[in-house]
């Protein structure tokens, strides 16, 4: 602990609803944190589940109690730290044999319900039909802990991360790339920064995905590199930023927009490795918490769908327009009527760009996939095996991508490198 209070440093409001979900037949879905308006939209949607979900709350919080100390708040290294009498016992309450889309359709009968707790298996960039039912131990923590929104946005998260740094005299350098880690019989000895700097260094944390690291910044491990690339990566993302110039009153915070054949857009990201030609579309509308991100009578619009980690089948140079033309079609015809001629600004993020914004291997926002049984427990280790003194940290590694889980995996090393200390 830094001994500090996060209220000095951030602002965090509650969301409500958390999110709210749209089908292309006209049905839409509120996520209310609170319990008794939760159980208000399940009646209005599907009624014969409301027992289904109190069962499947049951069900995942028991997951949660199983890999809440064992795996995601501490750090993590490998398979073999979890081979300990409590696994042995707890291990079938994880569901690690079964898929995410098996224990869904176990639960609820309602295809909506269905499709909307299959979805969090992409909060980890991965696909409801293949990856373990460990991972409904995410619907859990936000119907439990609900959506929380940073004011000012997340970028303030950053900033307030600098700003303690600073005050417990960290010392920053910006705009420093490095080039490569510097190795000497088997322990760092520091970096060499693209200038051709060399800065000495016994304990180095590299926030860059493993996967890049190894291949671009360890020219000594060659066959470190060649594992890693053989790891299957998670899902990209297509990203348009729009500021419009209209409200739509239909949106909350936080929605989902989603495709007609579930199935067939994992089929086409993890199989065909291409865009999903009917995709699922995430858009955030955070000027409706805080309105200083637009202005009056404006949105801003932050849309996210899941693609292909970079493959030679898609040249995004030439397919992004189409694609993101294609996406705001899908959203007027969803009932955002004539988006396309409120449309005063737009700029487009592909796969591409993350990779290179990023260093993120195959553009990849979340590192590996999670598509087997046992890939949560084989990401690359916080504490690199192939030199002393060499730590990852960030969405790559231990516990997994998406924001709470790269600081989580902050946390995770800072108490790994004082242990090796």
């Amino acid at each position: 602990s830094a001994g500090r209070q996060l209220s000095d440093y951030l602002t965090l409001v509650q969301v409500e609803p958390t999110c709210r979900y749209h089908w292309p037949d006209g049905t839409t879905f509120n996520a209310w944190q609170r319990l008794p308006q939760l159980v208000q939209e399940l009646k209005r949607l599907s009624p014969g589940d409301i027992p289904n979900f109190f069962q499947f709350l049951a069900y995942s919080a028991r997951i949660y109690d199983a890999v809440a100390d064992n795996f995601l708040l501490r750090p993590f290294d490998g398979l073999s730290e979890l081979l300990t009498p409590r696994l042995f016992r707890d291990g079938p309450r994880i569901d690690a044999l079964r898929s995410v889309d098996r224990a869904v359709r176990a639960h609820f009968r309602s295809p909506y319900l269905r499709q909307l707790f299959n979805r969090y298996a992409t909060y980890n960039g991965s696909s409801p039909y293949l990856t373990p039912a460990t991972f409904n131990v995410i619907a859990y923590i936000e119907l439990t802990e609900g959506g929380w929104y940073i004011q000012g946005g997340m970028y303030q998260l950053a900033q307030a991360l600098e700003r303690l740094a600073i005050e417990l005299g960290v010392t920053l350098r910006l705009n420093s790339p490095v080039a490569q880690i510097l190795n000497a019989r088997g322990r760092v000895r520091g970096v060499r920064l693209a200038s051709g700097e060399e800065l000495t260094a016994h304990q180095i944390i590299v926030n860059a995905d493993p996967r890049y690291a190894y291949a671009a910044l360890l020219p000594d491990q060659p066959a470190a590199a060649a594992r890693m690339a053989r790891l299957e990566p998670s899902c990209s993302g297509f990203m348009l930023f729009l500021g419009i110039n209209r409200i739509y009153p239909q949106l909350a915070h936080h929605n989902i927009f989603f495709s007609r054949d579930y199935p067939s857009e994992f089929t086409a990201l993890f199989d065909k490795k291409v865009p999903a030609a009917d995709p699922t579309i995430y858009l955030a509308a955070t000027s409706l918490s805080d309105p200083s991100h637009a202005p009056p009578g404006h949105m801003n619009l932050f849309l996210l769908v899941n693609a292909p980690a970079l493959h030679p089948r898609v040249n995004w140079p030439h397919e992004a327009d189409a694609y993101g033309d294609m996406i705001i079609q899908r959203l007027e015809a969803m009932g955002l009527s004539q988006l396309s001629q409120h449309i005063a600004y737009r700029a487009t993020w592909t796969p591409q760009t993350i990779a290179e914004r990023y260093n993120a291997a195959d553009g990849a926002i979340y590192g590996i996939s999670s598509n087997n049984r046992f890939a949560a427990f084989l990401r690359p280790p916080l504490r690199a095996r192939e030199a002393r003194g060499l730590y990852f940290v960030g969405g790559g590694t231990h516990p997994g991508g998406g924001i709470p889980l790269v600081l989580l995996s902050g946390r995770a090393v800072a108490e790994r490198v004082r242990s090796d200390l």
